[in-house]
């Protein structure tokens, strides 16, 4: 029991450090599904900060200068 649970700890702590070592290609390989990419987007979108970087850069538009 013991034994099982020290194999069950080094394997999660194994499972992270790969995952952070190739955290790029962890997530080229998710985000190259489309499904998987949509579901990453509307989740992004549901976070204001996000949302509003997002949209602030996509919808820029010129407004005129007031002289004041």
């Amino acid at each position: 029991m013991m034994f099982q649970r020290l194999i069950s700890i080094l394997s999660f702590m194994f499972s992270v450090y790969f995952a952070y070592k190739y955290r790029y290609r962890v997530i080229n390989a998710v985000l190259g599904r489309r499904m998987l990419r949509k579901l990453a987007v509307m989740a992004a979108m549901q976070i204001p900060f996000i949302r509003d970087k997002v949209l602030g850069s996509v919808l820029q538009f010129n407004r005129p200068q007031q002289n004041v």
